[in-house]
């Protein structure tokens, strides 16, 4: 509630750098930016996508640069940088989203599973970081957003890679948001329900964790550019699981194991 005795951050013409921005939460934010007057660059991997999107900016009045990027390849991070910096000579707001929602039960886990959750899901996200970093400690402001998942609060069956990528992300962030903190940059990380993107468009999920659209996340994610704040727990349900779980791991185990938050594969659920 304190957000409402402080004057909003203006976002209107600052620069902003989104990667994973061709589908899902990604593009759902950079849309919901441009409405707020923000030129932003994309970065995903796959460039025709990445084009749509940025005519979509476009058209809402605002600026846009598409750079086809894979976040596990620092040279192509540094690239999506530079551009961005040729082109708008700063960066105001990074929102670190790529990902990919990798799988496995612990009992058929492999090395190989966690190793390329890790490689998008943590050290894209850091390799992203890394680069914008000393641009933005040179000129004292800031913001990054993390793009997290309620997997970093609380692990859930069948998701060992991802649970392990995010929960490593999370203690990321955590220091960030405090040793950037004294040089006026700022630290949000986003801890979103299931969301209805490609990346789990196979899994189904029990009525009681609903995937919620994109745009609910997105929209977080702008009130949180507006209004900083350490973190963002979404939908209210997540936060009272997350909650329960520091109170009471045992009762969180219970809460995941008799509602079945852990979802089905379509696969398994039409046979």
């Amino acid at each position: 509630m304190m957000r409402w005795f402080r004057a909003p951050v203006p976002l209107d013409d600052k620069v902003a750098i989104v990667t994973g921005g061709s589908s899902g939460i990604g593009c759902a934010t950079a849309l919901a930016l441009a409405e707020e007057g923000v030129h932003v660059s994309l970065a995903a991997r796959t460039e025709s996508a990445l084009c749509e999107v940025a005519d979509e900016i476009r058209s809402l009045g605002c600026e846009s640069l598409a750079v086809p990027t894979d976040v596990t390849c620092r040279e192509q991070v540094d690239r999506l940088v530079a551009e961005t910096l040729a082109r708008w000579g700063r960066v105001d707001i990074l929102v670190a989203n790529a990902g990919v929602y990798v799988r496995a039960p612990v009992r058929e886990l492999t090395v190989e599973d966690v190793e390329r959750s890790m490689a998008v899901n943590f050290y894209g996200v850091l390799h992203t970081v890394l680069a914008v970093q000393p641009h933005m400690l040179e000129r004292g402001s800031g913001h990054i957003v993390l793009v997290s998942s309620l997997d970093g609060k609380k692990g859930i069956p069948h998701d060992a890679p991802y649970v392990a990528a995010k929960f490593a992300l999370t203690g990321y962030g955590d220091v960030l948001r405090q040793e950037l903190r004294q040089a006026g940059v700022q630290v949000t990380s986003v801890f979103p329900g299931r969301v209805d993107t490609p990346m789990i468009e196979t899994l189904e999920v029990p009525l009681m964790s609903p995937k919620m659209p994109p745009e609910a996340v997105a929209k977080a994610i702008v009130s949180a550019l507006r209004w900083p704040r350490p973190e963002v727990i979404i939908p209210f349900r997540g936060r009272l699981l997350h909650w329960v779980d520091v109170l009471s791991p045992r009762l969180g185990d219970w809460i995941v194991r008799r509602f079945h938050i852990e979802g089905w594969e379509m696969e398994q659920a039409e046979a």
